[in-house]
């Protein structure tokens, strides 16, 4: 991953987001937000909860990448 990570609040809840370049960006992901491919090249962020209950390691495991249009929406 690239780039600095930051954090947001959406909706109440904390998460960490990550941005990846275009050139790091080696695999095909799916877009929660809005279920299209996330293909490789395109860069984009990769956000996880900040403030989980069940503890950093699970809300790491539960990351999901994004289009970045896409999480500013969300």
């Amino acid at each position: 991953m690239s780039s600095w990570r930051r954090t947001e609040v959406r909706r109440g809840r904390e998460y960490t987001v990550q941005p990846v370049s275009a050139a790091s960006a080696q695999k095909e992901y799916v877009c929660p937000g809005c279920g299209l491919a996330v293909v490789p090249g395109t860069a984009h962020v990769v956000v996880w909860r900040a403030d989980g209950v069940l503890g950093d390691e699970a809300d790491l495991a539960s990351r999901r990448h994004w289009h970045t249009h896409c999480w500013s929406i969300a």
